[in-house]
């Protein structure tokens, strides 16, 4: 059932995706692109009417391949992704086993925490723009700004409103107040602010774990055992302070309720 929902979910992200990498070529080409006279109609190229026509299939076909490429970059910037995988590293560290658990059980971990995070805005997403458009209710430029305005939402309430001052004041582009920041803005806005968070979170968790090490040096010093690594004394304690404590579940179960709330 997980794994399916997480399919679902990938799905629908990766179609989200391809939708704004379409609306964005599209924008640049009206805005930017030369006229050429003549100029096929489009429908007859997609619907295969006239020479050199190419099926429809192929075409979203292409587009979804070279799409797909795009995903690590775009889930980086209007997902808490970053944020998970910055502070399941920062626990890894503290515990002071770089290589337990792997990067690739890290990265896989906080993947299935943004999909079940993120899965209300992916599923609001959806029915308000992208389903709408393939219905053909709504326009490119409708579809687009229903389908980011969840995201939008979502990014404002994770964004500190400074950052979103300071990046505009450093771009000689000012905020006015009660305006709304453009969307390469406010993903910035966002992702700085989710970098912020993580180390702070970073810096609590360290606290306990650097405790035991300055207790484990400070009786090691007492006893003479000064050629003791003292990190390798104190990692038993730490190992054995973060199971009885549950650590990962108290970490992750903190997460998802900053997020919730």
């Amino acid at each position: 059932m997980i794994l399916a929902r997480a399919g679902g979910g990938f799905l629908r992200f990766s179609i989200l995706i391809l939708f704004a990498a379409a609306s964005l070529g599209f924008a640049a080409h009206a805005q930017g692109a030369p006229a050429l006279d003549p100029v096929p109609n489009l429908n007859d190229v997609l619907n295969g009417n006239g020479q050199g026509g190419l099926s429809r299939s192929v075409i979203q076909l292409f587009l979804l391949v070279s799409v797909l490429s795009l995903v690590p970059a775009i889930a980086m910037m209007v997902t808490c992704l970053p944020f998970m995988v910055i502070v399941f590293s920062f626990m890894r560290q503290a515990i002071g086993v770089p290589q337990a658990p792997p990067n690739m059980m890290i990265m896989a971990l906080a993947m299935f925490l943004t999909f079940f995070v993120m899965e209300p805005v992916f599923t609001d997403a959806w029915d308000s723009g992208i389903s709408p458009y393939m219905d053909g209710v709504l326009t490119e430029e409708q579809a687009w700004v229903m389908t980011t305005d969840p995201f939008r939402t979502f990014m404002t309430s994770r964004t500190e409103p400074e950052t979103l001052f300071v990046l505009s004041d450093a771009l000689n582009r000012p905020l006015a107040e009660g305006e709304a920041p453009s969307f390469p803005l406010l993903a910035t806005g966002f992702m700085l602010s989710e970098v912020k968070h993580a180390f702070q979170i970073g810096f609590v968790i360290f606290l306990p774990f650097m405790v035991i090490d300055l207790v484990v040096a400070s009786v090691l010093m007492a006893v003479g055992m000064m050629m003791v690594p003292p990190t390798v004394v104190s990692l038993p304690f730490k190992l054995g302070f973060f199971v009885l404590a549950d650590g990962w579940l108290k970490i992750t179960e903190a997460i998802l309720r900053g997020y919730a709330g």
